[in-house]
């Protein structure tokens, strides 16, 4: 269908439109559903209870209907019998109503789930517009309530006839039968005939819910216009999004730069990398990843370890597999926990070298257990 813009509803409704459809009220329902689901249900309930519920009349039939002269004049004891006879039809009468209930809440929010809306429930004045009732009488909606309406007479009209049909015999036993056992009889017969007249309605049902479910995506369609907008208005803008991302990157950096005072040591290229690392035997289980940059961000992490006189260690095998295969505040992989203990037990040295002096330890870079895999 065109909208004023010339544009089509083509593009399927987006989750936002869905949700904001539902918190409208606007669900895919079938009222066919509800309708058939308590016909058929309440059948069944009248053949499980109906006994007992039968029983419980017969039983209060036959105490009101045997009175004594006493007892219709005596308040007290009409009461006791009244009370008595609501507790022979509470129990079963209890047992359809609360099995319809069931039934019918199950009906009404099977297809569209169970949701409650102000904005569905509030007054509209458009739908007291004479014109909108003339087009939704000749509207698609109208069309298939027609077809509904047709197919449901049809098939009550047809599924009657062949019960009717099939059970003349039965029909025509029933003037012979003893009382009151044809009474049972013709009970039986009619709880069937409303069984299986109310499951024939379930053709109308399975044409139903696909058409609901069609009827109510087709409703919720957007334009391609609409996608775009809706897309730029939960993304934002590209330059937005690029200034949140800048500044988001900015306030990682300086949070990061504030962890370098705590490194042990730091892993260089020696120019283009840089990773602070940091290991406190009493509290990491494994040497944890602080600080890492490339070029200029290298170059700003190595003046502050100099600032507080962190050793610096040029390992650029180490350091380009650390830079690519760890992330911050993680623990270092570990096929890379050799390589660094090396680098940690070198720094330990170097630390007793300049306190106590002796023979200045090395560290041969170029021959670290680094795996293939993790060379770049």
């Amino acid at each position: 269908m065109a909208e004023s813009d010339g544009q089509e509803r083509t593009e399927d409704a987006t989750a936002r439109r869905l949700d904001q459809a539902k918190e409208k009220g606007q669900v895919a329902r079938s009222k066919e559903l509800a309708s058939v689901s308590v016909l058929v249900v309440g059948a069944v309930s009248l053949m499980w209870f109906g006994q007992t519920l039968a029983q419980g009349l017969f039983n209060t039939m036959q105490r009101l209907f045997s009175l004594s002269r006493s007892e219709i004049f005596d308040l007290d004891k009409l009461f006791q019998i009244a009370e008595g006879a609501i507790t022979h039809l509470f129990f079963p009468v209890f047992l359809i109503l609360i099995t319809l209930f069931v039934a019918a809440l199950f009906g009404a929010s099977a297809l569209g789930g169970i949701s409650f809306s102000a904005e569905a429930a509030r007054p509209k004045l458009s739908k007291m517009s004479p014109l909108a009732g003339i087009k939704r009488m000749f509207g698609v909606q109208s069309l298939v309530e027609l077809v509904k309406s047709i197919l449901k007479v049809s098939l009550v009209a047809g599924m009657a006839f062949f019960l009717i049909v099939r059970s003349k015999e039965d029909l025509f036993q029933l003037p012979f039968d003893v009382f009151p056992q044809n009474i049972f009889h013709a009970l039986d017969i009619l709880m069937n005939f409303v069984l299986l007249i109310s499951c024939s309605l379930l053709i109308v049902v399975a044409i139903d819910i696909p058409f609901q479910i069609w009827q109510h995506a087709n409703q919720l369609k957007m334009t391609k216009q609409e996608v775009k907008d809706e897309h730029k208005d939960t993304e934002g803008k590209p330059e937005v999004k690029g200034r949140i991302r800048m500044l988001q990157r900015e306030s990682a950096q300086r949070r990061m730069m504030s962890d370098v005072p705590q490194a042990d040591v730091i892993v260089t290229n020696p120019e283009h990398f840089s990773i602070a690392l940091r290991y406190k035997q009493d509290s990491d289980k494994a040497p944890i990843v602080v600080a890492k940059g490339v070029d200029h961000m290298a170059m700003k992490i190595r003046e502050v370890a100099r600032e507080h006189d962190i050793t610096i260690v040029a390992a650029p095998p180490l350091a380009r597999a650390l830079y690519h295969t760890t992330e911050l505040e993680q623990e270092i992989p570990d096929d890379l926990f050799i390589a660094v203990a090396q680098v940690l037990a070198y720094v330990f040295q170097l630390k007793q070298y300049r306190r106590r002096g002796g023979q200045r330890p090395k560290l041969n870079e170029d021959n670290m257990p680094i795996p293939p895999e993790m060379r770049y």
